[in-house]
């Protein structure tokens, strides 16, 4: 199974210099807990929900004014929707990660996240090493 079969199509994408508050707003509006955050049309980061507490409120930023580019984590790793569940599974516990972009020809098609893949195979075996990974900050 590849993760064009599991992915979430059309994830929301925001640009750079959209505040915290919006990325809040479409995470709510959305029942999401992540936003991709884009540069000239290209993918730049991706802020979550922890991103925002733990970086902007914890860090007394101001909700407002305090832009997406400035809190979002900018080295994201991406797969294309050809890469397998087990290809994605690896990338996610080698590198920590709870969500990956899914990007075909340049372009973001998706986004994968554990959830997608427990819904797969043997979740336990495939996301065991995941979830006991520290989170990245």
């Amino acid at each position: 199974m590849n993760i064009g079969q599991v992915m979430t199509p059309n994830p929301i994408m925001l640009g750079d210099d959209a505040s915290i508050v919006e990325a809040a707003q479409a995470m709510r509006d959305n029942d999401i807990g992540d936003v991709l955050v884009s540069r000239n049309g290209e993918l730049c980061g991706i802020v979550t929900d922890r991103d925002i507490v733990v970086k902007a409120i914890a860090g007394r930023s101001e909700p407002a004014t305090t832009r997406l580019g400035d809190i979002c984590t900018s080295d994201v790793a991406t797969i294309d929707s050809d890469t397998t569940v087990e290809e994605a599974a690896d990338l996610m516990r080698e590198k920590a990660l709870r969500r990956i972009p899914v990007v075909d020809d340049g372009s973001v098609v998706g986004i994968v996240s554990l959830g997608d893949l427990a819904v797969e195979g043997d979740s336990g075996a495939i996301l065991s090493g995941i979830s006991a990974a520290p989170p990245n900050n």
